[in-house]
């Protein structure tokens, strides 16, 4: 345990010496008179200092180098990305003026070497058709903590493109609705278990806070017998045709943030809510898939 410890101090030591420019050394403490002990008392939270002979204005602007040097080579490595995977397409026009401002203000602080990535498919896509990304998006993308970044990885593959509408939702059951007949019934209904695919009720709630998810399940119009509703995972496209009457879908459906950034998130669909969806589906739908 004493080693551990020493080596997370030593680890953070050398993170404060990168930061601030100077390593920090802790305080020689001299003997304690009467007259000292409130200042002994007030140092008790702070045992060290920084070790140089330059004073804290010197300090400061040496900080804000360091500061703008880090900031510097990380534009360079997110442009030098961007131009590596930019193909030789015709561009729609160029970015607007601002957005690239933006752009920029939101990406010199990007020091991950994936979260580099990221911005530079942005970069790309913009460049390509101007107006994919929104500055909220940019910013939802800044501020998105790591627990929130695997949240929406985990979400990813398991959302089906809607060509019709150009969104992409989370499919997760249906029901059928009861007949005129027979309305004292519930009629049948099936959900899917999304964390038996890696999506946990906690990763859905967590992708509602940040706006990636619409906070209410939706649910599609009745779908009658031979009606179908069409969904593109990447490379794969379902189609599923209903066997009866009033059937309804539900499913989760990504907000125009969500969208944006499942656009930098090209997997193909879970393999595990390939299964539970067929399985789920199977009684009251024919389900057909096709390479595209």
């Amino acid at each position: 345990m004493a080693v551990k410890n020493a080596q997370v101090k030593s680890a953070l030591a050398l993170s404060i010496e990168e930061k601030l420019g100077y390593p920090m050394v802790k305080r020689i403490t001299p003997l304690v008179t009467q007259n000292d002990r409130y200042q002994s008392d007030k140092n008790k939270d702070n045992q060290y200092t920084v070790r140089t002979q330059h004073g804290t204005l010197k300090r400061a602007l040496k900080r804000q180098q360091l500061i703008k040097v880090q900031r510097q080579q990380n534009l360079e490595a997110i442009m030098g990305m961007a131009l590596t995977l930019c193909p030789e397409v015709t561009a729609r026009g160029r970015p607007d003026p601002d957005w690239l401002e933006h752009f920029i203000t939101l990406a010199e602080d990007i020091a991950n070497h994936s979260m580099q990535k990221l911005w530079a498919k942005i970069l790309v896509g913009e460049s390509i058709t101007p107006g994919t990304f929104s500055i909220k998006s940019l910013q939802t993308l800044k501020m998105m903590t790591q627990r929130e970044a695997t949240a929406l990885q985990r979400c990813a593959p398991l959302c089906g493109y809607l060509e019709k509408e150009d969104s992409y939702l989370i499919l997760h059951g249906y029901y059928k609705k009861p007949s005129i007949f027979d309305l004292l019934r519930k009629g049948s209904t099936e959900s899917i278990n999304l964390s038996q695919a890696g999506l946990n009720f906690p990763n859905i709630l967590t992708l509602m806070d940040i706006n990636i998810l619409y906070r209410q399940e939706i649910e599609s119009a009745s779908l009658q017998k031979g009606q179908s509703m069409q969904l593109v995972y990447l490379r794969k496209k379902m189609t599923l045709t209903a066997k009866s009457n009033d059937l309804v879908l539900s499913y989760y459906k990504l907000t125009q943030t969500g969208d944006e950034l499942k656009k930098l998130l090209q997997s193909p669909i879970n393999k595990q809510y390939k299964q539970l969806v067929e399985k789920a589906f199977e009684s009251e739908f024919t389900l057909e898939w096709e390479d595209r």
